[in-house]
């Protein structure tokens, strides 16, 4: 594809906002000279302009830049505009939104110019005051009941990018559902509305009119945060805490302070909301060398628990020490915080007779085991927060991906602070019994056997690659997967009973052993979960020796299947 400069101009015409106006136009008079630095200009344009940035269940998520298959101003009013037209149709004139951002580049601008499009269509735009965490914003929707909410934020993606994360709830959305992330057919019908609205430089924006919250909105989401956990119990946990540059920082400092775990210590380099992220190649606690400050500042002060949010902390990861590891200090993986955390929930939940745990497809299948042995009922989902918050009657979910769930009534997403301080109440817990996490795991594994879990992905640059190795994997998949025969081969793009559609293939083999590929949500990437379950033994560390050894054999049938 080439586009032409006229289709550029035209659409520099439509654009309202002066610097990307300025971006494109210089990218055309590059592309019109000779040269490599012309056809570096008209490959960027290219990309630029090779469709709209497709709006999804997972909202819009992108690199900034001018163009409509950028994060931009232009991209951002239409979408409001579609969702506002989507909504006045739902529920009528007079529909809510409570919008929030994040503090990477551009969010706040395209959180007023949300609230100036929703109050131009006739809306009632509810405003967060200042960057605030994404659970906070999940929080605003059910809590103040609004028709939908709109967050300005990528995530934990590079510096480069932004996104547009769509909830619905109030009248809009009802039953367990009401305050998620938008699910099919939601996102199409949104889409269909972006799509026929008009140039973004013709859309309505009002020069005011919204509503700018107070801080009554954070001051309940923390007094909810705090109530999770019971007034007296054991505080002293020295703990060791990094936001990751993003906006987690005050509140779950906050929240710790107020449920009685004042021995907080921050990572000094990456307390404070940072866009540029400059002491991590990515915003992502599971990346290798993120929590490299933290574990350095941990040892220093010999902490008892390391807790990191992602930069919109929505998300929350652990390390513990452990001195069979190098350095001192063992990451815990999502599977592992979320068996730990069921746990307790599972406790608590069969206590009072009754509650639903919910997993992602792709994370372990220990917490089934948990549910099961606590009287409990267990619901498998689709990958995403989307998915686990509609589960009725839920009390705990999470995914494999560092996303924990642990108060559904008030967030129906995945909330980093809240499980930030639920951690460290079990840190409590442990300490009360003379126990460790590394124990607490143990145990585990001696009732429901030892469930070891591992991922690899592959990344892309060009996603006709995933879709070429997805369709190879339909036509022949393995046979045999670490020596066993796989028994079933289930391709997820037919849903069941269970579940609806999604591209991914599922593997189970006579040994037990399983695994999922998928292509990312989010990512240009190729994604394999891997699960191998050795039955309890008492001597645990054996166990885990033999499932080791199968992971190893396991990761190497299926690189080998999935390579490109």
């Amino acid at each position: 594809m080439n586009v032409t400069a006229d289709e550029v101009n035209a659409w520099i015409a439509a654009d309202p906002d002066e610097r990307t106006r300025t971006e494109l136009t210089e990218l055309v008079e590059r592309a019109a000279g000779t040269g490599e630095d012309a056809l570096a200009a008209q490959a960027d344009l290219d990309s630029r302009f090779s469709g709209p940035l497709e709006f999804g269940t997972a909202g819009l998520r992108g690199a900034l830049g001018g163009g409509p298959h950028r994060m931009n101003r232009a991209v951002v009013i239409r979408a409001a505009a579609g969702l506002s037209d989507f909504l006045a149709g739902e529920v009528g004139r007079g529909f809510t939104v409570a919008v929030g951002y994040d503090a990477r580049y551009g969010s706040a601008q395209f959180a007023r110019d949300t609230a100036a499009v929703v109050t131009a269509a006739g809306g009632r735009a509810l405003l967060l005051p200042e960057p605030l965490p994404t659970p906070v914003l999940a929080f605003a929707v059910r809590h103040l009941g609004t028709d939908a909410g709109v967050m300005v934020t990528a995530s934990h993606n590079p510096p480069q990018d932004n996104g547009y994360k769509v909830y619905l709830g109030g009248r809009a959305v009802t039953g367990a559902g009401q305050g998620a992330q938008i699910v099919p057919p939601y996102d199409a019908r949104i889409a269909e509305r972006i799509a026929a609205a008009p140039r973004a430089v013709d859309v309505p924006l009002a020069e005011g009119g919204w509503e700018v919250l107070g801080p009554e909105i954070h001051e309940a989401y923390l007094q909810r945060v705090v109530s999770l956990v019971p007034p007296r119990h054991t505080r002293e946990v020295r703990i060791v805490y990094t936001p990751m540059h993003g906006v987690g920082g005050a509140t779950t400092v906050e929240a710790l302070r107020r449920a009685g775990f004042g021995d907080v210590h921050v990572v000094p380099k990456q307390a404070d909301p940072d866009p540029d992220f400059p002491t991590v190649a990515f915003p992502n606690p599971e990346e290798p060398g993120a929590l490299d400050l933290a574990f350095d500042l941990a040892r220093s002060v010999d902490a008892d628990l390391v807790l990191a949010n992602d930069p919109d902390a929505d998300r929350c990861t652990m390390a513990v020490p452990d001195r069979n590891v190098i350095g001192g200090w063992r990451q815990l993986t999502g599977d592992e915080i979320g068996a730990l955390l069921g746990e307790q929930t599972g406790v608590a939940a069969a206590f009072a007779g009754r509650g639903v745990l919910a997993s992602s497809v792709v994370s372990s299948r220990l917490l089934a085991r948990i549910a099961q042995a606590h009287g409990l009922q267990h619901r498998t989902t689709l990958t995403g927060f989307k998915w686990i918050a509609r589960t009725e009657g839920l009390v705990f979910g999470y995914e494999e991906a560092i996303g924990y769930c642990v108060d559904p009534a008030a967030v129906r997403d995945k909330d980093g602070i809240s499980a930030a301080v639920r951690i460290a109440y079990l840190a409590a817990q442990l300490n009360d019994h003379g126990e460790t996490f590394v124990g607490a795991l143990d145990n585990l594994a001696q009732r429901h056997g030892v469930h070891e879990t591992s991922q690899i992905s592959v990344r892309v640059s060009d996603l006709s690659l995933i879709t070429s190795t997805m369709a190879r994997l339909r036509s022949g998949g393995p046979t045999t997967l670490a020596g066993s025969p796989v028994v079933t081969t289930t391709d997820l793009a037919t849903g069941s009973e269970d579940l609806p559609p999604t591209d991914g293939l599922l593997y189970l083999t006579a040994a037990g052993d399983r695994v999922i590929i998928r292509p990312s949500g989010t990512e240009p990437k190729l994604k394999c979960y891997l699960e191998v379950i050795v039955p309890s033994v008492p001597d645990v560390s054996t166990a885990r020796h033999t499932a080791s050894l199968r992971m190893e054999a396991l990761r190497a049938d299926v690189a080998a299947a999935v390579e490109m």
